[in-house]
């Protein structure tokens, strides 16, 4: 019923947007006719806006709809495979005007479930007998569970140091996993799909374009964000190869090309200085950039090269992009911590990218970039894009056994600034 209710009509080039293309099959490898050698232009879906309910963003719109994507199915690709009730995450307010939109609740206990439903919809509706994807995290552990529970088999081409709490997630889900060097896995990638007929669901190509349908399921947080909040006057995003970025401006811009709104936030990209390609794209005026990779605990967004996806967002949104040290994060993901959040280095990015504009009680904002946050005229919007389970060294302990002595406790106790 969901797949039937899809207004998706077609698959439009974002490297020149006159071009379009039939809805079958996904185009995988971006855009054939405006891609070089050297970038990669990624495709969007189209829909028949024209025939979408405005009802459907009511308070009472999901009624009868089901959970998860399936409320936001007329704007949605086909949702062939069944899903795991997927999205409807908190909105959290951190402090006045503050908001942490919360992705470790989704069903892996990251975004990347809203993608993987439908690029796994996808593998379904072409008849592929399963999917493939290089992910060393979210993206591969969430591919694994997508594709269990529609009953295909999943190969994860994953890094060398493959955190081990993610290796027993994968292999939970009955994945085949393949560690390999960084530098193989998109050739690998490439050849497995060639080999096995196997269905892609990350990226491809040169530079970042990833699969047509899978930002789309980004768009749902924009709607949900909308529907408690309004629109903000700015999306925090912690950004790999700005997929979700991406989606997330598509949500809003469609809010507004429906008529259920007047204004669009500004997206933030919040990149590791590590390796920060978005920013070097958007401030060399690129459309996708390639840099070397630096040592980072941020591994989850840590990428070579960017996506012409996370450009036009940063752009049309009048946005920026951001580089954000390894303290930086550590100094978000220690705030969120004592709020109650526990989520990946890598989700804090957006709150730290906040923090760095000098914005609220954690900024630690040089003086040139203050100005640019007393331009938000609302409140905003931080995106923790997944659980801390998911960092390096998640599963050795940490805390010494103690004997039960009072004496040996109460050094405890003093020692955490608590006093008998």
């Amino acid at each position: 019923m969901a797949a039937e209710a899809s207004l998706a009509t077609a698959q439009r080039s974002l490297g020149d947007p006159g071009i379009s293309y039939p809805l079958w099959p996904p185009l995988t490898a971006g855009c054939p006719r405006t891609s070089t050698d050297d970038v990669s232009y990624p495709v969007e879906v189209d829909y028949a806006y024209d025939r979408a309910d405005p009802a459907l963003f009511s308070t009472g719109g999901g009624v009868g709809r089901g959970s998860g994507l399936d409320r936001w199915a007329p704007l949605l690709p086909p949702l062939a495979a069944p899903g795991l009730a997927e999205g409807g995450t908190p909105l959290i307010e951190l402090e006045p005007g503050v908001f942490i939109k919360d992705e470790s609740r989704n069903p892996t206990w990251s975004h990347k479930d809203r993608l993987n439903r439908c690029t796994t919809s996808a593998a379904v509706a072409v008849g592929a007998p399963g999917i493939v994807v290089a992910s060393s995290g979210n993206h591969g552990a969430s591919a694994a569970a997508y594709a269990a529970r529609a009953g295909l088999r999943c190969v994860v081409i994953a890094g060398p140091e493959l955190p081990p709490a993610v290796d027993t997630f994968l292999n939970a889900y009955g994945a085949v996993v393949l560690p390999v060097p960084w530098e193989a896995r998109w050739p690998l990638m490439r050849q497995v799909v060639e080999r096995t007929g196997l269905h892609p669901v990350s990226n491809l190509t040169t530079t970042h374009t990833g699969h047509a349908f899978g930002p789309e399921g980004y768009k749902s947080i924009a709607y949900e964000i909308h529907l408690e909040l309004g629109v903000p006057a700015a999306v925090f995003v912690p950004t790999g190869y700005g997929e979700l970025l991406y989606g997330v401006w598509k949500g809003f811009t469609e809010l507004r090309r429906l008529g259920l709104t007047d204004r669009l936030p500004r997206m933030v990209a919040c990149e590791p200085a590590a390796a920060a390609p978005l920013a070097q794209a958007v401030r060399k005026g690129l459309p996708a950039a390639q840099v070397t990779v630096e040592p980072t605990e941020a591994y989850s967004i840590v990428s070579p090269v960017s996506g012409y996806r996370g450009v036009v967002a940063v752009r049309d949104s009048g946005g920026r992009a951001l580089e954000l040290t390894d303290d930086q994060l550590a100094a978000a993901h220690g705030e969120l911590a004592r709020a109650g959040l526990w989520t990946e280095l890598s989700s804090a990015a957006g709150l730290a990218g906040l923090r760095a504009l000098g914005v609220g009680a954690g900024a630690q904002a040089e003086a040139e970039v203050v100005a640019d946050a007393a331009d938000f005229d609302g409140p905003v919007v931080c995106l923790a894009t997944s659980s801390g389970f998911k960092d390096r060294g998640v599963g050795a302990r940490t805390t010494e056994v103690i004997t039960p002595e009072w004496e040996v406790v109460c050094r405890r106790l003093r020692a955490a600034g608590i006093r008998d």
